[in-house]
């Protein structure tokens, strides 16, 4: 996905009224691929919507595997490796474009025309240049890799939350960038004040 494909979401220009926010999924979404997910929103306008999703592993594929695959490192070369790329995991960013890497990162690394700045110090890259300078050890301090993404046509998100399948919060950094992912759809809720052991599938209208 290109700067300009992300623009056409609406980023990189008015803020859209759900970015930079995380969505949390109710028990009664009903789509197994987002169940108990949190994803993070990076672009929400009328001409639709599209988040990463923070807090799902991909178990197929590892960083090292990920770099060989996408001709960032050559056989044999896993050993000058930084120390931090054995410390980034691989996620799974949601269903569309599940081949493509997509970086949420911290804002301490730009690329013109390639980053798109999100909402408090937040960012998202989609390019190459971002995994070489992690294999470089000159990535950014916090970043979050997924393969694919989580997107809406227009209107179909606001449908989804006016049907109680999301609940949003305001993100920060602890919770986008956390390893803890078990614990990550536990303490959005109760970020919202929302005791997790009350939420049943045939709950009512939050």
């Amino acid at each position: 996905m290109a700067f300009q494909e992300f623009k056409d979401f609406g980023g990189g220009g008015g803020r859209g009224f759900l970015d930079g926010q995380l969505l949390i999924a109710m028990p009664t979404m009903g789509d197994p691929r987002f169940e108990r997910s949190i994803i993070y929103m990076c672009a929400h306008s009328d001409d639709g919507a599209m988040g990463i999703i923070v807090n799902q592993l991909a178990d197929s594929i590892d960083f090292t595997e990920l770099l060989h695959q996408l001709d960032i490192i050559g056989e044999g070369e896993e050993i000058r490796l930084p120390e931090t790329v054995g410390e980034m995991r691989v996620h799974v960013g949601g269903p569309v474009e599940t081949g493509r890497g997509f970086v949420l990162h911290s804002a301490d690394w730009f690329v013109e025309n390639a980053t798109l700045p999100i909402d408090d110090g937040i960012c998202l890259t989609a390019t190459l240049d971002i995994l070489k300078a992690i294999a470089e050890g000159e990535g950014p301090e916090s970043s979050l890799l997924a393969l694919g993404y989580s997107g809406w046509a227009p209107g179909q998100l606001e449908n989804e939350i006016q049907a109680n399948g999301w609940l949003h919060c305001g993100a920060d950094a602890d919770l986008v960038f956390g390893p803890d992912l078990e614990q990550k759809y536990e303490r959005a809720l109760r970020k919202l004040g929302i005791d997790p052991g009350h939420l049943a599938p045939d709950a009512g209208r939050a």
